[in-house]
């Protein structure tokens, strides 16, 4: 076998990867962001992402946030566009801004209710009404602009608080891809057949769009519980097991974090998965620590 096709099939083994942020809110968490992509930069992730707080509640600071990584990084950013407290008009003119910004991916969402997550949501006056309504308004809004975008939306594989049956959530879900949906992001979990067998009953729908898992990267677990709580995501007896005892040994939770979640990425990659997306809470020890347990090098290690 030649150098060249060992050299193709090594990259074509090489797992895939994206991160997420949330946008800071202050100087001190500002500069741990940046510190968090800079170091995650060399990486060369298919894009990064920046949620929105609680009800939009930091739309103006996740806007400079993404609009700095498109033009001070190589990144690819990906901005979330939520359907909550904003008028249509709103809507798609931050989607205009995001583009004049460099921004070619939209994360589309509906966004979390301003009363915080787990509270009723509601439509926005003269808001969109739900996410579909959102993709569908921006693949048709300017055929420059609309169609151009890519746009990721988000999906369970375990039932969420809000859900009608898996009927009524896989529907919900093919409404999104019909509506010009490139990919889903799952919410996190922790057992590889709870994404394989979301992944099956996805498919038997006719959703044929890629759906990428997405893996935690929190080692507060009682944060990490109430997370879950609110989304739905189950929490394992045996992950339990392994924090118990270790609120006051910070170094040790962050090794066992990494290792549970890079543990979880090889049993999905075991069963044809190719692509991960963290949540990195802009942690940057956590995700590197992650994708070095998953055979990931930075670029400049990788060309030396």
């Amino acid at each position: 076998m030649s150098h060249l096709s060992v050299a193709t099939r090594q990259a074509e083994e090489r797992p895939r990867v994206s991160f997420e942020f949330f946008p800071p809110k202050n100087e001190t968490m500002d500069e741990r962001l940046w510190e968090c992509v800079r170091r995650l930069e060399p990486m060369q992730p298919d894009f990064v992402s920046v949620t929105y707080g609680a009800g939009g509640s930091t739309r103006e600071r996740t806007h400079d946030t993404v609009a700095r990584i498109a033009s001070q990084t190589s990144l690819v950013p990906a901005a979330h566009l939520t359907c909550v407290s904003a008028t249509k008009e709103d809507v798609l003119q931050t989607a205009e801004d995001y583009w004049e910004a460099g921004v070619r991916h939209i994360v589309a969402l509906r966004g979390d209710s301003p009363d915080g997550m787990g509270a009723e949501w509601k439509q926005a006056p003269g808001g969109f009404k739900n996410v579909i309504e959102l993709i569908e308004s921006l693949r048709a809004h300017r055929p420059d602009l609309g169609k151009v975008f890519e746009v990721s939306v988000a999906c369970y594989p375990e039932p969420h608080p809000d859900t009608r049956g898996w009927e009524f959530d896989l529907a919900h879900l093919k409404a999104k891809q019909d509506a010009g949906a490139d990919r889903a992001i799952t919410q996190f979990f922790f057992e590889p057949d709870v994404y394989f067998e979301f992944l099956d009953r996805a498919r038997t729908a006719g959703i044929t769009m890629p759906i990428v898992p997405g893996i935690m990267l929190q080692p507060n677990f009682n944060g990490l519980k109430r997370i879950a709580g609110l989304c739905g995501a189950s929490v394992p007896d045996w992950l339990h097991k392994l924090y118990e005892g270790l609120d006051d040994d910070a170094d040790t939770r962050d090794l066992i974090t990494a290792n549970i979640a890079a543990e979880l990425c090889h049993k999905l990659a075991d069963g044809g998965v190719t692509q991960f997306h963290f949540y990195t809470l802009n942690r940057a020890n956590l995700a590197l620590s992650t994708c070095h347990l998953l055979g990931l090098k930075p670029a400049t290690a990788e060309a030396a």
